[in-house]
């Protein structure tokens, strides 16, 4: 998966969030449940964006840039 594919992924990702938080009337809990995933995999997507970046910026190969699991993304914040 290149750049360009990452980031395709990413704006499917954004629409799909907007989407569900422009909805008048609330969410289902299936849909909350959705949005908290969406949420994570963008997190994954933009952590391997920046990987592959910082790889190719100190002529490394970005393709040895891997997906992280969503517990070690999610626990950057704290």
């Amino acid at each position: 998966m290149d750049n360009e594919e990452i980031l395709g992924d990413i704006g499917a990702l954004v629409e799909e969030e907007r989407a569900l938080r422009t909805r008048t009337g609330g969410l289902l809990p299936e849909e909350r449940a959705r949005l908290a995933d969406l949420e994570v995999r963008l997190d994954q997507c933009w952590d391997l964006l920046r990987q592959r970046r910082a790889k190719s910026e100190f002529g490394e190969d970005p393709d040895t840039a891997a997906l992280r699991p969503a517990s070690e993304v999610e626990s950057y914040r704290n």
